[in-house]
């Protein structure tokens, strides 16, 4: 039995957290077999960070295409392009105020618009702390509306020896979240990876 595969948005923000972002699009890109298509989008607040986080500029040479952050005519722009999920990671909590509010000012508001107007999965990476009552509210809007906030919380039940593997539990919850199928920890299985 052949699985369709998946066109997904990645929107990478300027909140803290770049390292989300890269490990995100390492594991996508590894799920070739699942995904057809990836599109990017990134702020110009999410180069900075980036850049001052990781020490480096390799977003500049990812296998997937990169569409300037007002680009209206990307294909995830409009519902009929079919794209399935927009992941955004990390989602600043001023991208999370245009959500919930319906502004959609730039590409990554838009698609985010797109993706709750046909009802198809939208996941934000939320990475705030602490947060105040205006955050909360907004991720019940968008919670209400049938977006998934996953806040960047890793999880340490599977014992992870670096900060990748630590920032990989949040990475590999957001792309189950999106309907992927990915080797990841799982509660109640043996130790390590399944």
């Amino acid at each position: 039995m052949s699985v369709q595969k998946q066109k997904v948005v990645i929107a990478i923000t300027g909140a803290s957290g770049a390292i989300y972002a890269k490990l995100l699009l390492e594991k996508i890109k590894k799920l070739e077999s699942q995904v057809a298509e990836v599109g990017l989008v990134m702020s110009d607040n999410a180069r900075d960070v980036w850049e001052f986080e990781l020490g480096n500029r390799d977003f500049e040479h990812l296998p997937f295409k990169l569409y300037g952050k007002n680009d209206f005519f990307a294909p995830f722009a409009s519902g009929s392009a079919g794209y399935q999920s927009l992941i955004i990671c990390p989602c600043s909590m001023g991208t999370l105020a245009r959500i919930a509010t319906g502004i959609s000012n730039d590409l990554c508001s838009r698609t985010a618009d797109v993706m709750l107007k046909e009802r198809r999965k939208l996941i934000l990476v939320t990475r705030e702390t602490p947060l105040n009552l205006l955050h909360i509210n907004n991720m019940k809007a968008i919670t209400e509306a049938g977006g998934i906030i996953c806040p960047a919380s890793p999880s340490f039940y599977s014992l992870p020896k670096t900060i990748e593997e630590l920032a990989g539990t949040v990475v590999d919850r957001a792309l189950s979240l999106a309907g992927l199928d990915v080797k990841m920890y799982r509660w109640g299985e043996k130790k390590g990876l399944i």
